[in-house]
């Protein structure tokens, strides 16, 4: 099996770890492509990656909390996981699961 490039030194140094990849020339970790998440697309069709940033296209309450997610709310250094809810980031140091198809990318 050949080694991943990297997404952002583009070499081949990369070792497997518990939960994917990490560049040993950048430091750089991800998830791996063999988790079954498939391609992830925002609301306007583009495809999303790991530590891409996005933006909201719809207001969102949050749920558990009388507060809600205005449009426009930018979130940096997004993550792709598998589930319902394809993007885990954080706002304010709380951890938060969004759907792709309320997101543009930034």
């Amino acid at each position: 099996m050949n080694s991943p490039e990297c997404p952002i030194c583009s070499l081949t140094d990369v070792v497997t770890t518990i939960d994917g990849f990490e560049c040993v020339t950048c430091g750089h970790e991800w998830v791996g492509n063999d988790d079954g998440l498939g391609e992830i697309y925002d609301a306007n069709g583009t495809l999303l990656m790991n530590g891409d940033s996005v933006v909201l296209v719809k207001g969102l309450p949050l749920k558990g909390s009388t507060n809600a997610l205005k449009i426009g709310t930018k979130f940096s250094n997004i993550r792709l996981v598998s589930g319902d809810h394809e993007i885990d980031t954080k706002i304010n140091g709380q951890g938060i699961l969004l759907k792709a198809k309320f997101v543009k990318k930034a």
